[in-house]
């Protein structure tokens, strides 16, 4: 299925089955936080009630910005670590994968969710509005289309008399009084994009950053990063691991090309041929591969840099044009 067809039929759905949902993340009860990123959050659905212009207002601009989508006409392509974001949809299927936000739309959205009495059930010390996220339930057939967005700390105000005194508040304008007014209680800002949409075990992912960070996978990855600095430093073949450790901690852009470097498995089993043809393939691009007594060294964040794009297939070649082109993504042709 593609984009326009899940348009089609959200369009095809009634305003008044559209249902609003928001989800919570929090730490597991006596779980270390350096515990694996699946196995330590629990995610929490909880729907609430709403009235019918807010209803109509979530099913319009859906369906809106979904449109605007389908017209840019995006190529949809499997989900790849190190996918191009720029100019693709990727498709997600949830077969296979181990992720602690699948309970969500496997069984919590299955079920009858809880409804909310007030925004200070979602937000708390303990507890994180994380998404919310819009159903929209085809009656004839009783399916349901379900699109997520990720809140972020910016769009949740929980009013106290005490943070009112001393920090901002919030202010709305009154179009009958024509006056500016202090808006008492608690607010929730629901902007009119969509990162992902979940079909049938499949995640249709609009925004690749938000949807990653959402599922958990951005800390996943960094912790996969982690696994392959110390493998890495197991091969005897390179010096310096302690600078990559370092670059790891305070740049999360090779979080991803270390685990796509794990999945190709290059730094393992490295002869000194292999090591001959980086240096010939770095020559050829202007790069420097340090080599002293024989290992691969990182002293600088420059040689960390040259390191991930000879063991992450950086450079590669179009088997027409015979041009070279530098990137991480694409994977594997099959013959």
């Amino acid at each position: 299925m593609n984009l326009e067809e899940l348009l089609n039929l959200i369009s095809s759905t009634s305003v008044d089955d559209t249902k609003l949902f928001f989800i919570t993340r929090a730490l597991k009860p006596n779980m270390k936080r350096k515990a694996r990123a699946h196995e330590k959050y629990l995610y929490h659905v909880f729907q609430v009630d709403n009235d019918e212009d807010l209803r109509e207002y979530i099913y319009e601009t859906s369906i809106s910005q979904l449109k605007s989508i389908v017209d840019k006409n995006y190529e949809m392509v499997d989900y790849d670590v190190l996918n191009d974001d720029t100019e693709n949809l990727f498709s997600y299927p949830i077969q296979n994968k181990v992720f602690s936000f699948q309970d969500v739309v496997t069984n919590q959205l299955q079920r009858d969710v809880p409804k909310i009495r007030s925004i200070r059930d979602l937000e708390n010390d303990e507890v994180k509005l994380w998404a919310y996220c819009v159903g929209f339930e085809d009656v004839q057939t009783g399916e349901w289309v379900y699109t997520f967005r990720k809140m972020q700390a910016s769009s949740v105000a929980i009013d106290t008399r005490e943070a009112n005194l001393k920090a901002k508040f919030l202010a709305w304008f009154n179009p009958e009084s024509l006056m500016l007014q202090q808006l008492k209680g608690d607010a929730l800002t629901l902007d009119k994009q969509i990162d992902c949409v979940f079909y049938k075990d499949i995640f249709y992912v609009i925004k690749k950053f938000n949807f990653e960070q959402m599922m958990g996978l951005q800390e996943e990855y960094a912790e996969k990063a982690k696994i392959i600095a110390e493998e890495m430093e197991g091969t005897n073949t390179f010096s310096g691991i302690e600078k990559l450790k370092a670059v790891i901690e305070t740049k999360p852009s090779v979080h991803k090309k270390l685990v796509k470097i794990g999945m190709l498995g290059t730094y393992k089993n490295v002869t000194a041929k292999d090591i001959r043809q980086m240096k010939r393939v770095c020559k050829q691009h202007g790069d420097t591969l340090k080599i002293i007594d024989d290992k691969i060294c990182m002293e600088e964040e420059a040689d960390v840099d040259v390191v991930l794009k000879m063991f992450g297939d950086y450079y590669k070649q179009g088997e027409v044009s015979g041009k070279s082109y530098g990137t991480f993504s694409g994977k594997e042709l099959k013959k």
